[in-house]
């Protein structure tokens, strides 16, 4: 599939009346950007890269300087950093595993990599109900760790480490996955493909689980009505390359509560369908709308082990599907409360909405949802009606992927109250282009035949800001050549 050369980037349409104000922080090619409503960029922080990029009340961004060469360390981060409004370190955490690259000084190195939160907000965005602590909390980080573990596999593994860390560095509580592998519900078919082939990355090592985030639970309804599973201290995660979606005791250490990765195991997990490759799995905190139940961007895409066939010679990512949903799940009936999918978007095509790695959902104060729809680098506001009401477009590309790749791994909207260093703006909204006669200036002359109608082939839903403004710009194909970002 072909795709355009020039598309339009930047804040593409804003309904100011529908849309909630405030900043967009996310990770780009330039650092960690702030923009407003209509796209202006009114803060960067050169070189921080966001793995995600998260903002903190007063100005406060966290982030990595950068990190190891691939060839030694799978997308580990060496430091996690809390810079304040003009870029000074205030906070940095590194010590935690001894490295000796051979293209680097001997040293620490946090080995950070997709997620972390800090002490006073579950999850890491704004609610009304709770905030995070820009200084002196503790800090919850989720971290690399190499490991051997035969019941899994007799390859050399790439597991995920949970670390709590004071503010003065200190380790104070850990989880480790390989130590819980029985609790995890792999059945035998899929023991065996973990044990062939556990997703063997450029290190050598098998990064079996892959998670790709970790909160705690918060306050919610769940444990106030005695519920135990849902402590607000214990810890939500999923892992996309296991499709496992999952709660952790953090006083016992033991899962309690678990979907995936067999979405056939009983009938209120056959429900909800299979749920692949997903990101940021969180519980949407106390003072939002939907509060308790979890929200979940589950990309589709490639995951999971099992019985080899088809495309999965070995058994691994056994399962697949070329589109995306977000999902809001009530975590005891499994019930799905809300989607948003391309049809009920109201597009007939379901790969119109398709990220099949990175990418993110967030429970804004009004209802609305915002989407980070990462691999071509888009990011939206709907309602709940599904109607998208701000649309912006990264406009920067990084060298991965030979320069072409305007990928955005997750973005967070803080309420204009978090940055007291600007004004509050004056945003006016920025109108859809009706894309039937919209042209670039001089190309052609726009005009519209009277009979052109959506029975003569136009879409009368392009007059709305469409799931992928670039078209599905990557075919599958090249977008599992990008597996290395997920």
């Amino acid at each position: 599939m072909g795709h355009p050369r020039i598309y339009p980037t930047g804040t593409t349409y804003y309904n100011a009346d529908e849309a909630y104000g405030g900043y967009t922080i996310f990770p780009s090619a330039k650092g960690a950007l702030l923009i407003d409503m209509r796209g202006n960029e009114v803060q960067l922080w050169a070189g921080l890269n966001g793995f995600p990029n998260k903002i903190l009340p007063g100005g406060y961004v966290l982030g990595s300087p950068g990190a190891r060469n691939p060839r030694h360390g799978f997308q580990d981060h060496l430091a996690l950093l809390q810079v304040d409004w003009d870029g000074h370190i205030v906070w940095k955490f590194e010590k935690n595993e001894y490295i000796e690259d051979p293209d680097r000084a001997p040293g620490y190195a946090a080995r950070q990599h997709h997620d972390y939160q800090r002490e006073g907000s579950p999850v890491g965005y704004y609610s009304p109900a709770s905030q995070p602590e820009p200084c002196c909390g503790n800090t919850l980080i989720l971290v690399h760790e190499d490991v051997s573990n035969p019941r899994i596999s007799d390859k050399p593994l790439l597991d995920d480490r949970f670390i709590e860390v004071t503010w003065d560095g200190e380790i104070v509580w850990d989880w480790r996955a390989n130590e819980h592998f029985d609790e995890l519900g792999f059945d035998e078919a899929a023991r065996n493909a973990l044990f062939r082939s556990p997703s063997v990355v450029t290190t050598g090592r098998g990064d079996w689980l892959h998670v790709n985030s970790l909160s705690t639970l918060g306050p919610n309804k769940w444990h106030d009505s005695g519920d135990e599973r849902f402590h607000p201290d214990n810890i939500i995660w999923d892992a996309r390359n296991a499709n496992i979606l999952a709660i952790t005791s953090k006083a016992t250490g033991r899962v309690v509560w678990r979907i995936g990765p067999d979405f056939r195991e009983n009938e209120p997990v056959s429900r909800l369908g299979w749920i692949i490759g997903q990101h940021h799995l969180h519980m949407i905190p106390r003072g939002l709308p939907g509060e308790g139940n979890l929200l979940v961007f589950d990309n589709g895409g490639w995951g999971g082990y099992g019985a080899p066939g088809g495309t999965s010679k070995l058994g691994q990512n056994n399962m697949h599907r070329d589109h995306s949903r977000v999902i809001e799940i009530n975590p005891v009936t499994l019930e799905v409360v809300w989607e948003y999918t391309a049809r009920n978007a109201g597009f007939s095509d379901e790969f119109r909405f398709y990220s099949p790695y990175v990418s993110s959902a967030q429970r804004l104060p009004n209802g609305n949802t915002l989407i980070t729809e990462g691999s071509d680098g888009r990011i939206f506001e709907v309602t709940p009606e599904h109607k998208t009401v701000w649309e912006y477009i990264n406009p920067y590309y990084s060298n991965s992927l030979g320069g072409t790749h305007n990928m955005v791994y997750r973005a967070y909207r803080a309420p204009y109250e978090w940055i007291p260093q600007l004004d509050i703006p004056n945003e006016e909204p920025i109108a859809s282009k009706d894309i039937r006669s919209y042209r670039v200036p001089g190309a052609a002359s726009g005009v519209v035949l009277e009979n052109e109608t959506a029975t003569g082939g136009v879409d009368p839903r392009s007059l709305e800001p469409a799931p992928h403004a670039a078209v599905n710009i990557r075919t599958p194909e090249q977008r599992r050549g990008a597996r290395d970002f997920e």
